[in-house]
C-alpha cells in the first residue's frame, strides 16, 4: 500500500514538473522580446546635443501634426467640450498613447501662458515672439531648445485660421495657439536606435 502511494506521489511530482516547466517556458518566451527591447535600451549610447535636437525636431514635426488633426477631430465631435480638452489634451487617447510611447509631455499654450511662471523663461519669451508674428500676420517656423541637462522643448505655432485657435483659445484679442511638447532626454537616448543616428 506504502508502495502504491509512494509511487503514485512520484508520478504526480514529475506530471507537476512538466507543467511547470512548461508554463515557464512559454513565460521565457513570452518575456523574450520584452528582454530583447530592454535591452537594446540599455546599451550605452553616445548621442551628442546635436543628434538630440535634429530627433526631437523630426519627432516633433510628426507628432504635433498627429496631435492637431486629433484634438480637431475631438473638436468637432465634442465642441461643447472645448475647454477641458485643451486645458487636458492627453484626455484623447492617441495623444495619451503618443504620450506613454515617447516620454513625452504634450500641452497647448495661449497668449495667458507667456506668464505662465511653471513654464522656462526661454519659452515664455519664444511665446512673446510667436504672438507677435500672429498679430503681424508673419509665418513663424518651429524651434527646439535645449532647456537644461535633462530637457529638450519643440514648440510650433497653430496656423492662426485653425479651429484650435479659435475654440481652445476663444478670449484672445488675436487667434493664437502653441504646440508644446517637452522631451526627457533619457527617454530620448532609449528609444533611439544607435545605428540609425544621423552625425
Amino acid at each position: 500500500m506504502m508502495k502504491h502511494s509512494i509511487s503514485g506521489f512520484v508520478k504526480l511530482s514529475a506530471f507537476a514538473a512538466i507543467i511547470l516547466a512548461t508554463a515557464c517556458q512559454s513565460k521565457r518566451l513570452e518575456n523574450t522580446k520584452e528582454l530583447s527591447r530592454e535591452i537594446k535600451a540599455s546599451q550605452i549610447k553616445r548621442v551628442t546635443n546635436t543628434q538630440l535636437i535634429y530627433t526631437v525636431d523630426e519627432w516633433g514635426k510628426k507628432i504635433s501634426q498627429i496631435t492637431s488633426k486629433a484634438l480637431q477631430k475631438e473638436l468637432v465631435a465634442h465642441p461643447e467640450k472645448a475647454g477641458v480638452i485643451c486645458k487636458d489634451v492627453s484626455q484623447i487617447a492617441i495623444i495619451n498613447a503618443i504620450q506613454k510611447e515617447y516620454g513625452v509631455q504634450i500641452q497647448l499654450l495661449g497668449e495667458a501662458d507667456i506668464k505662465n511662471p511653471s513654464i522656462n523663461t526661454k519659452e515664455r519669451e519664444l511665446l512673446e515672439a510667436y504672438l507677435y508674428s500672429a498679430k503681424s500676420k508673419s509665418v513663424a517656423s518651429d524651434n527646439v531648445q535645449l532647456l537644461n541637462d535633462t530637457l529638450l522643448v519643440y514648440n510650433v505655432p497653430v496656423a492662426t485660421e485653425s479651429p484650435i485657435c479659435k475654440q481652445c483659445m476663444p478670449d484672445q484679442e488675436t487667434p493664437f495657439a502653441v504646440w508644446r511638447l517637452l522631451f526627457d532626454k533619457k527617454e530620448i537616448i532609449r528609444k533611439l536606435d544607435a545605428k540609425a543616428l544621423k552625425e
